[in-house]
């Protein structure tokens, strides 16, 4: 099995809770991710039932120390002192084969002291959701947790109506948030803040250890916006849409976390939100950078409590450090966009001709995904069939002829293998479409995990164009959309 380690138990007591999980009434696996497994240091692989009870909860993981970990967090802005782990308990840290250390955790196994009159259990249907997002955007190159495992706990959890428990067990390279930070801050810890800083430092940030007093905070801040900026830019490349981007779900590490109700756009709507418990908007699509940078000053507001000087002064220094995330989150755009459009990758055309290409998608009712598959096949072989098809895919074909002139003068594509495999990876042939991902929950709640099944091996390989790869990247019909996602808790 894996070498398991506690580092955050070195920590102060006051940041974490030791707690037992709550062993399921009959767990049964319903999938394991045995490559990654073998990554993090697997050496043999136990069988089915003993996976089961160990990823359930229900046996303890050899060398096992279960801890909930608490946080605070401003939850659509509004901000909660006490929040942590009321349904997910760390078992431990593992040192993968590439020398990274990673957080091994059930989410779903039951009550901890951060429960808040919780049953701190979880729905079949938000853990296969994580399950699948999370393991397709690990495959299309985006920062995000990793999904383990998933049981099946035999029992129901009371929800409105009432639901199929299961467990998830998640990879993280730490599960630091912005509100953890905050949680110790709340409540004027200096202590358990400084230990914080240092041990995410040791972690995630070596290379800021070269700079002593508040210059190691604002290179920590540094570091930490740089990596929200580069995490945050790719979401918007493939239309994701987090849905819950509170400070509790904000990870220092720059990882995609928490699943929730989150979703993938499909016709172009910058304003375009999924979740139930986002009634204003805040989470929208185009919001998230802002969103960002916002977490970031609360993060910024934690370290100004460590930092020597005028209060005046610091908070100057640390405006003028969060300011540098536009810059930052403009380059990354660039970046982003450079590849999906073909472009060289030095282009400075390539966010002008993206906001262009976004207007045409918008008022065209253009599906972002396969827009940009069809760009990179017009790319890859000119011609009318080509060109035909992309135009078929929106309203407005006119626009989409006029934006297509100013692309082919400056995409590269075309005439560089180097440029076409990058706009490869930049535009998957599939993503977890919402009413896909919904069709593999409502058939496994019938206990049918086939379609469950067969979507995870599609979008675990988000490149690889074949026929089944077609049939289920196929946008929403009318009847099929789903308009509404929702938060397992």
């Amino acid at each position: 099995m894996f070498t398991l380690y506690h580092r955050y138990a070195e920590l102060p007591d006051t940041l974490w809770a030791d707690c037992r999980p709550t062993p399921a009434v009959a767990p049964s696996l319903i999938v394991f991710n045995t490559a990654l497994a073998r990554e993090l240091g697997m050496d043999e692989q136990p069988d089915d039932a003993t996976l089961a009870d160990y990823f359930s909860g229900s046996a303890p993981l050899p060398g096992a120390r279960p801890m909930a970990l608490g946080y605070a967090g401003h939850q659509f802005g509004h901000f909660v002192p006490r929040l942590g782990d009321g349904r997910a308990l760390l078992l431990g840290e593992v040192v993968d084969a590439d020398g990274r250390r990673r957080d091994i955790q059930l989410k779903g196994s039951g009550r901890t002291p951060y429960s808040r009159g919780g049953d701190g259990r979880a729905p079949l249907g938000p853990v296969l959701r994580e399950y699948l997002v999370s393991e397709a955007m690990a495959a299309m190159g985006i920062p995000t947790t990793r999904a383990l495992a998933a049981v099946a706990t035999g029992e129901q959890v009371m929800r409105m109506p009432a639901e199929p428990g299961a467990v998830i067990t998640r990879v993280a390279s730490s599960h630091l948030r912005v509100g953890t930070f905050q949680f110790a801050a709340a409540r004027g810890d200096k202590k358990a803040l400084r230990a914080l800083v240092e041990h995410a430092i040791e972690r995630h940030f070596p290379a800021v250890k070269s700079h002593d007093g508040n210059a190691r905070y604002l290179a920590f801040f540094d570091a930490v916006m740089r990596r929200q900026a580069y995490l945050v830019a790719r979401w918007m490349g493939v239309g994701f849409i987090h849905g819950v981007m509170n400070t509790d779900n904000a990870s220092i590490a720059g990882e995609t976390i928490d699943y929730g109700p989150c979703a993938f756009m499909e016709a172009f709507e910058p304003d375009k939100v999924f979740s139930s418990i986002d009634q204003g908007g805040r989470y929208a699509f185009a919001r998230q950078p802002a969103m960002a940078q916002w977490n970031l000053a609360r993060l910024a507001e934690c370290l100004l409590m460590l930092m020597d000087g005028k209060e005046n002064a610091l908070v100057e220094e640390a405006t003028a450090a969060l300011r540098r995330f536009d810059e930052v989150f403009a380059e990354e755009r660039r970046k982003v966009s450079a590849d999906k459009l073909g472009l060289a990758a030095e282009s400075e055309c390539a966010t002008p001709l993206m906001e262009a290409l976004e207007n045409v998608m918008q008022r065209g009712k253009m599906d972002m995904t396969a827009t940009f598959d069809a760009l990179y096949h017009l790319a890859a072989d000119p011609g009318e069939a080509r060109r035909d098809a992309l135009l078929a895919l929106g309203e407005a074909p006119g626009e989409v002829v006029q934006w297509l002139e100013r692309w082919q003068g400056e995409q590269t594509a075309g005439h560089s293998a180097e440029r076409l495999a990058a706009m490869r990876r930049a535009n998957p042939v599939i993503i977890p479409r919402n009413h896909r991902v919904q069709e593999a929950i409502s058939a496994a709640e019938d206990g049918d995990y086939q379609p469950f099944y067969t979507l995870l091996a599609a979008v675990i390989a988000p490149f690889d164009d074949t026929a089944n790869a077609r049939r289920l990247a196929a946008p929403a019909t009318a009847d099929e959309r789903v308009l509404r996602t929702f938060c397992g808790t």
